[in-house]
């Protein structure tokens, strides 16, 4: 465990090589319901295996009191092992997310090192960077 409370940060190729080659690994988006429909989400169909969808906050940024519940409802269980890898916009709320996740047992949890759209770049957009500005799969919602 990393000295942030959780298993470490990954960047999305990695994110993905460890989907790819671990069957028991997760994938969970914790954007908001907006974000998936307007943005679009990470396909992992590649991996036979589908994302989990999970808001961290809802849409007016109120935290999702039920975040540890639906964890467990996508397959999660305390002690399983099982590596979770946690995915929102720009790579900040999903490590609160990995953290927990660890504290109530489930994981090892990961964060995706810039998100799916990456922070805001220099001419004030995002989308320079992340798991979809790195080529890795994706779809619309």
């Amino acid at each position: 465990m990393s000295a942030d409370g959780y298993a470490g940060d990954l960047t999305p190729q990695q994110a993905w090589e460890l989907l790819e080659h671990d069957e028991r690994a997760l994938l969970v988006d914790v954007r908001t319901d907006g974000e998936w429909t307007t943005v679009g989400v990470p396909d992992t169909s590649g991996t036979g295996r589908p994302a989990a969808f999970v808001e961290w906050v809802d849409g007016t940024g109120r935290p999702n009191p039920a975040f540890v519940d639906e964890l467990r409802a996508s397959g999660l269980e305390p002690g399983d092992e099982r590596p979770v890898v946690f995915l929102c916009r720009s790579g900040v709320r999903s490590v609160g997310a990995a953290k927990l996740a660890t504290a109530a047992g489930l994981g090892p949890a990961y964060n995706v090192l810039d998100g799916f759209e990456g922070g805001v770049g220099p001419d004030g957009r995002r989308g320079t960077t992340g798991w979809r500005a790195t080529g890795l799969p994706w779809r619309q919602r």
